[in-house]
């Protein structure tokens, strides 16, 4: 396709599988969590996450399907699976809103710039009709897509980056149905998470939150990237015993933690997420999550820094335009990367 560029990863397109380096996302990047309405209010999440404009960003929406009644259906964009009946379509409340400027970067042909857009998407429901509808949509608008070809294995394959770069997580048969089930030679318009480890299936109070900080970083991630399996996603449990709500001082333990996960994903080729790291007091929440809250815009501030010096390639938040402040005013090193 005109205006494309084939990059050819220096390690990622190697032979073996593995260790390796991630392609980059020039990050790490703003990820806006939860980025559309809920309940009819937050409509204008969307708008603040481009209005950050920072490039790239991380969009994330929820997928619900939604059947029609006569055997067919469309994906919405909702946090719960209960449906009120006013949840936007995604490609109503995502894919025609950005079409301007991803047209506009593909008229431009800065292929050095892209992804512009990193989509994330979080299926909440995994029905395979769910699954087709949504790869339907995808090929509609393959024109902006960064994409690769589904091999006759699992090595991975040098991506043809284009301004949208679609992640998908570890959900229900997703794997064979956006990956499995393609032919050889077939175009790739999504890339999922490596599978999520099971640390213990004890129900005993604190045991998860136990299982989570005792996980070595080989425990947390034992494969690396395939041609699909490109990135792993975490919560903050993994970092500090109890995630966000049981977070304590921040030392010098904690960031040895964090650098270690990060260097074992990009040692094995991923990318890494970890989600959701806010700060904030209750007169200044605007529809956020209690769980993923530290409490404070200094602690919050403490782990963000962290996570950029480390080299987490997305960090999630809910507070879109303070990270993305926090990004332009700390220099992210290159070691890592």
């Amino acid at each position: 396709m005109t205006g494309r560029l084939t990059l050819v990863a220096v390690a990622l397109a190697a032979v073996s599988l593995g260790a390796s380096t991630p392609t980059p996302l020039r990050g790490p990047i703003v990820d806006a969590h939860n980025c559309y309405p809920e309940d009819g209010k937050w409509t204008d999440r969307l708008a603040r996450a481009l209005g950050t404009n920072q490039r790239p960003i991380g969009i994330e929406q929820d997928l619900v399907w939604k059947p029609d009644g006569l055997g067919g259906g469309t994906s919405v964009v909702a946090h719960s699976t209960t449906l009120a009946g006013g949840e936007p379509t995604l490609e109503d409340h995502f894919f025609k809103v950005v079409a301007p400027r991803l047209d506009e970067a593909l008229a431009a042909g800065a292929t050095d710039t892209w992804p512009l857009i990193v989509l994330h998407f979080d299926f909440k429901t995994n029905e395979p009709e769910h699954h087709r509808y949504v790869l339907s949509l995808l090929a509609r608008y393959e024109r902006w897509l960064t994409t690769t070809t589904r091999g006759a294995d699992d090595r991975v394959r040098a991506l043809t980056m284009g301004p949208l770069l679609v992640l998908t997580e570890a959900g229900e048969s997703q794997e064979r149905d956006f990956y499995e089930s393609l032919p050889v030679g077939a175009p790739m318009l999504i890339f999922g998470t490596v599978p999520n480890v099971s640390l213990t299936t004890s129900r005993t109070p604190g045991a998860q939150s136990d299982a989570a900080i005792a996980a070595t970083p080989t425990t947390l991630m034992p494969a690396g990237a395939t041609n699909y399996r490109r990135w792993a996603n975490f919560p903050w449990a993994v970092v500090e015993r109890g995630g966000q709500g049981r977070a304590g001082t921040w030392d010098a333990a904690d960031i040895n933690r964090l650098r270690a996960v990060v260097a074992r994903a990009h040692e094995l080729g991923l990318w890494l997420r970890f989600y959701t790291l806010d700060g904030f007091a209750p007169a200044d929440d605007r529809g956020w999550s209690a769980g993923y809250n530290f409490g404070s815009t200094s602690a919050v501030r403490e782990r963000w820094r962290a996570a950029i010096s480390a080299g987490v390639d997305l960090i999630a938040t809910d507070q879109y335009e303070a990270l993305a402040h926090e990004l332009t005013v700390t220099t992210t090193p290159s070691a890592g990367r």
